[in-house]
């Protein structure tokens, strides 16, 4: 009963936000599926007549369909940037399989002979298309329509990767900070649209399909239905056009100077754009674009470079080894001016003096695992290793300065190692599914868990100190951000960020709220 009693409590806090999200995500997937129809259905009936065409756009509609969603996702990034449009596009394109297909089939199948008739009665083929072979065949089409429509409001949840809106920001957020009413609070509004989705295109269907198709029933009643069923469709239509136009015609006719501030997919990042954003509207006339949850490095690096956002907070180490390339340094000195001055070289990007809290990576174990091993450091786990199973952050498995670089100095080797992202492995730790994590020296799921962190006794990570990357353009016509921005961050230490991260971790609030409450309680603001 406490957990239904938080829950509600929680849709409560949050009802603005929820109801943002849910309107945002139906515009989105209206937009999708609009424009799936409007490419989908021409070329069902381009196919239908072309019969050499069929196999290669069903092919390539089949292909598409294949390849897993998050991969289209980065393939689209480097050509359509982040934000809203690739992930229309995604939708778009996996919507249009069943639209092709079914128009297809439903115009192929209609009965040569009444073809035969309407063309022996003097109808041209525009005509018999029109007033034949679509009307007959939209019930057919109609289901692939509902379909495709169903599935992208699904699909449309994976937009929040690369920062478009909807309701994914809440169920992935969620997954990140092991929040289960954040994550019902995403997941439930998307089951319920789906559901509306399917009901309103029902209705539509029965309302297009020809009465000579329709089982028998009376007139009166059938006459009755249809009016139910247009009275229900004209509202729903109505509301659609309400929402998208709101968003189309909606101008922002501020003339304020504007900066766009991204930030990765975990909690550290979404308190730091929150301070950042805040601190900046405070202490200057600048408007603040929040892009927050865009996803990993490279989604931001290349939203940063391509000039989608203006500003995100990286990690000296992160970016020394894994956007420049570099094997592992522990000079934390020479990381930081390596990082800025190659940046601006190479990219035109201008890094910001470096924060006052290390996210270095750690290794973590559970206290009974530590207390049964005599786990203290990283060499002590060398020796026991083999009969251990990892379960680390995708990124972990495949950088040199993760487990390949780590392997390698402390020649240690595990039973197994699984792939696991964002809180996930914590709880695959903590049902005894692994037994070693990698983590982030600042993550609050440290203290949630009470988990015990090796030291890298061999000194082999090197340092993660935030800093701030922004856009040498930016830099240059807002510059009274800079100092803004820098005094803010020799305020955080390592206790610090991991006290803020705990709040959102375990305490279950809100990034934003302990963001604006620190720089309160400091007097930032």
């Amino acid at each position: 009963m406490k957990s239904i009693a938080d829950f509600f409590n929680y849709i409560i806090a949050q009802k603005e936000q929820i109801l943002t999200l849910t309107m945002a995500h139906i515009r989105l997937t209206v937009i999708a599926v609009g424009l799936a129809i409007l490419i989908g259905v021409p070329l069902g009936i381009l196919i239908s007549y072309i019969k050499k065409l069929n196999k290669p756009v069903l092919g390539v509609a089949n292909v598409i369909q294949a390849i897993p969603s998050m991969a289209l996702l980065g393939f689209a990034i480097p050509i359509l940037g982040i934000g809203t449009l690739p992930a229309i596009v995604m939708v778009v394109l996996y919507s249009l399989l069943p639209i092709i297909k079914n128009t297809y089939i439903g115009i192929s199948n209609i009965n040569p002979q009444m073809l035969e008739a309407a063309k022996g009665i003097g109808l041209t083929k525009m005509q018999r298309l029109f007033k034949i072979q679509i009307p007959l065949a939209l019930p057919v089409i109609m289901a692939g329509i509902r379909v495709s429509s169903v599935t992208a409001v699904g699909l449309m949840t994976m937009a929040a990767f690369i920062g478009a809106d909807g309701l994914g920001f809440l169920v992935f957020s969620g997954i990140r900070t092991v929040n289960n009413n954040q994550i019902l609070a995403g997941a439930i509004p998307a089951c319920l649209l789906a559901l509306l989705v399917d009901f309103l295109l029902g209705k539509l269907e029965e309302l297009v399909t020809p009465v000579s198709l329709m089982k028998s029933t009376s007139t009166e009643k059938l006459k009755k239905n249809r009016r139910t069923d247009k009275i229900i469709i004209s509202l729903a239509a109505l509301g659609i056009i309400l929402l998208v136009s709101m968003n189309l015609f909606r101008q922002d006719n501020s003339d304020s100077r504007r900066i766009r501030i991204g930030t990765k997919d975990y909690t550290e990042q979404h308190i730091l754009g929150h301070m950042f954003a805040d601190l900046i509207e405070a202490k200057t006339d600048i408007k603040v674009e929040r892009k927050i949850n865009l996803g990993g490095t490279q989604v931001c690096f290349n939203a940063l470079k391509n000039d989608d956002i203006d500003l995100y907070i990286d990690y000296s180490g992160t970016a020394y080894g894994d956007t420049l390339g570099y094997p592992p340094n522990p000079d934390m000195e020479s990381v930081y001016q390596t990082v800025k001055e190659d940046f601006k070289e190479k990219y035109d990007i201008d890094v910001l003096k470096q924060m006052g809290f290390n996210n270095t990576y750690v290794l973590a174990v559970r206290e009974d695992t530590a207390e049964k091993y005599s786990l203290k450091t990283i060499s002590d786990l060398a020796r026991v290793g083999d009969q251990l199973t990892a379960g680390t952050t995708l990124e972990f498995l495949n950088r040199m300065d993760g487990l390949p670089g780590l392997t390698e100095k402390y020649n240690l080797s595990f039973q197994d190692t699984t792939g696991l992202d964002g809180s996930a492995r914590y709880q695959a730790l903590m049902n005894d599914n692994t037994q070693v994590v990698d983590a982030f020296a600042t993550d609050g799921l440290l203290k949630k868990f009470q988990l015990v962190t090796l030291e890298d006794d061999k000194k082999f990570f090197p340092p993660y100190y935030a800093i701030p990357l922004i856009n040498s353009e930016i830099a240059d016509s807002c510059p009274e951000i800079i100092p803004v921005i820098e005094e803010l961050g020799d305020c955080l230490s390592d206790p610090v960020m991991a006290e803020l991260n705990y709040k959102v971790d375990e305490l279950q609030m809100e990034p934003k709220d302990v963001a604006h409450e620190f720089l309160e309680e400091h007097g930032f603001v």
